[in-house]
């Protein structure tokens, strides 16, 4: 057995998005902050209508796919394909745009908490323009673990062996073997948890400070694991709460440009050709 460890640490960066959502940056904060094949990841959290109420209106995505985690309040997803989304607490949405898609995420309240994240997951090369396709997962259809200490796991992506019994989350790609889970640790509790060893690993931490092995990871920030087949994590008193994402990287050339993220600088120039002659899709 061996350990994951961290090996870097990278604060979540304040931004905005879309109309003006205030968000914050936890991976793809610059082009050496992403962590192959994820490209980005964004964590949105408010109690102020005024810091999400604008959205995210039409916008166009070619070349990879996004996952949608919602924890609190309600958002509607609506696309050029006639596909219309209602996506509420512990829901997941998840979007490959291949070729292209031209989609819109708005708040569906006027006040309230709105709390989720958003995950960039790359395409291979050789999948990048395939037709776009959409999938809603409502939370009940998500596997939730429970955990010997009073904590639990939700299954997002990929297998997952614990105690003898395996979970498969809803969300596969024979390519990138997404594994994405959402970890709630009590106070004081520690979970070991298998990690394939081929697979790179992140963990963000969003409620609470976690120990990785032996060093803690503050709340809003993201950690890059060292190669392993197991992750220690500990909570401290107050309990804590991180997302772990893993994936197997494609070790692909990575060109992007604002929604766009092909291979090549040529395919990034055809995608704003296409959309701009209205054939993205």
């Amino acid at each position: 057995m061996t350990l994951r460890t961290i090996t870097d640490i990278y604060p979540a960066l304040d931004t905005q998005d879309g109309a003006g959502v205030r968000l914050r940056r936890v991976l793809g904060q610059r082009p050496e902050q992403r962590m192959d094949p994820f490209l980005m990841m964004d964590h949105f959290a408010s109690d102020k209508a005024d810091d999400y109420i604008a959205g995210f209106p039409d916008h166009p995505h070619r070349g990879f796919e996004t996952i949608t985690y919602m924890l609190d309040g309600h958002m509607m997803h609506r696309d050029h394909m006639g596909n219309e989304g209602h996506l509420r607490p512990g829901d997941v949405q998840w979007m490959t745009a291949g070729r292209g898609v031209i989609h819109s995420e708005m708040p569906q309240q006027e006040a309230g908490r709105m709390q989720g994240v958003q995950i960039w997951l790359n395409l291979p090369a050789a999948l990048k323009m395939q037709p776009a396709c959409y999938r809603d997962i409502p939370a009940a259809k998500l596997p939730r673990i429970p955990l010997e200490e009073n904590g639990e796991l939700v299954l997002l992506a990929g297998n997952l062996t614990l105690g003898g019994n395996t979970w498969q989350g809803p969300i596969h790609s024979n390519h990138t073997q997404p594994l994405i889970v959402d970890i709630h640790l009590s106070s004081g509790a520690q979970l070991s948890l298998p990690v394939v060893q081929e697979l790179n690993a992140l963990l963000y931490a969003f409620e609470g400070d976690i120990k990785v092995d032996k060093q803690t990871l503050p709340k809003g920030q993201s950690a890059l694991l060292s190669p392993g087949d197991r992750l220690m994590l500990t909570a401290d008193s107050h309990g804590g709460r991180v997302l772990l994402l893993a994936g197997r990287p494609l070790h692909e050339p990575v060109v992007q440009y604002g929604p766009f993220v092909m291979n090549t600088q040529a395919e990034i120039e055809q995608a704003m050709m296409d959309y701009r002659a209205g054939k993205l899709v």
